[in-house]
């Protein structure tokens, strides 16, 4: 789960982190009144989109030398006037697509004298079953591109979860990022408050880039993105309740309702498997035999015939998918309640592209019945090689 820069920054403030004052607006009046309540008279309007390069961006409906999604503003009028040009407005970026985001969120922040900008983030490195803080003095910067170009420029340091956050690492970052005297106790500080705030919250993701020094000597944290782990947001209400649905694809809101992994790709094939190692196995086929998968989509082992029907619906809410592709091994999950939710859903809709089964396991002949008995123009596949073929030869022909 993602959140808002502004968001992330209001529970980083709560563990004791510097970050310059700032009010979020939904309207142009909200951001003139907003900045009305901090010291200026620099400020900094910036969109609020779940996506990195806002800086960097262009809006869709505004000239190509517009200026992007991160604005300085020497005065409250300049504040409105950047405002009334973001809000509403498609921004597309680096991390956007083509297709961009609508920017329906401002921060407007107090303005900041750098003297230098530093890069800080957080992540859990599944190869070594650590957290790994990433520093690099380059921050304000493309972190990939510095990682290409010189990856000399970074330091990687693990951090235990059995020992924790240990002065050492502390003084790991300082050294990182070549900070002495008070500056590097600041950045020793920082970092345990920034891992902290990342334990504590069960995030997947924390990044500060940049992280500044300011002229008068201090440490801030200048932007920051933030990422969860969905499967403990039970225990974070409070952070679960900072999901903004307009951010996410609609298919992908609908699916987290039932408890379905689905993911949108590019492809025409629509797919629903259960088992993730399936679900990759279907869509390399589905490309080996020269199309390609629509989405991912696993109902998981447990799902009863109201969620298959949930999936069913949402492939088929895709306008791109050309064809259907199910794809059952069952194991806990049984044949026959898979079939019993492929008919229903197909009842309730038009099903108006191909659909390819292939089910395996338990109950599979109750399933096969379910299916052939349906009066639906369903195609049967007796594997998963088969169940490829027939749904690329089927939307092929269906062209």
């Amino acid at each position: 789960m993602n959140i808002h820069e502004y968001q992330g920054k209001e529970l980083l403030a709560k563990f004791g982190i510097n970050i310059p004052a700032g009010v979020a607006a939904l309207t142009v009046e909200e951001a003139v009144a907003a900045a009305k309540t901090l010291p200026g008279p620099l400020y900094v309007v910036k969109a609020q989109i779940h996506a990195g390069g806002r800086g960097k961006g262009k809006f869709k409906e505004l000239p190509a030398d517009a200026k992007g999604g991160v604005r300085l503003a020497k005065s409250v009028a300049e504040v409105e006037a950047n405002a009334r040009e973001m809000l509403g407005n498609t921004l597309v970026t680096i991390q956007t697509g083509d297709a961009g985001k609508q920017v329906n969120r401002l921060y407007v922040t107090d303005g900041v004298d750098i003297a230098a900008e530093y890069y800080l983030s957080m992540l859990v490195d599944r190869a070594s079953g650590r957290i790994a803080m990433i520093v690099s003095t380059e921050g304000g910067m493309d972190i990939e591109a510095v990682a290409h170009d010189t990856p000399e420029r970074i330091t990687t340091i693990t951090i235990d979860p059995a020992t924790g956050f240990m002065p050492h690492h502390g003084r790991a970052v300082a050294f990182a990022l070549k900070l002495k005297g008070e500056l590097n106790k600041q950045a020793a500080k920082i970092s345990q408050q920034l891992y902290t705030a990342f334990t504590t919250l069960d995030c997947a993701m924390l990044e500060i880039n940049p992280l500044v020094e300011t002229t008068d000597g201090n440490l801030l944290v200048l932007d920051t993105k933030m990422s969860f782990d969905t499967n403990a947001m039970f225990r974070h209400k409070d952070v679960e309740a900072l999901r903004d649905e307009t951010e996410e694809d609609p298919m992908e809101v609908e699916a987290s309702k039932y408890d379905l992994a689905y993911i949108k790709l590019d492809g025409d094939i629509g797919c629903m498997v259960n088992g993730a190692g399936l679900a990759m196995a279907t869509m390399d086929i589905i490309k080996l035999n020269g199309m390609f998968p629509a989405n991912f989509l696993d109902v998981g082992g447990g799902a009863n015939k109201e969620k298959v029907t949930a999936a069913f619906k949402i492939i088929l809410s895709d306008p791109a998918v050309k064809g259907i592709l199910v794809n059952i091994f069952g194991g806990i999950m049984r044949c026959d309640t898979i079939a019993e939710g492929i008919v229903a859903a197909a009842r309730e809709v038009d099903l108006s592209v191909p659909l390819v089964v292939r089910l395996e396991g338990t109950n599979v002949e109750a399933g096969k019945a379910i299916l052939a008995s349906s009066g639906l123009p369903i195609v049967a596949a007796d594997d998963l090689g088969d169940a490829a073929r027939k749904i690329v030869a089927e939307v092929k022909q269906a062209a």
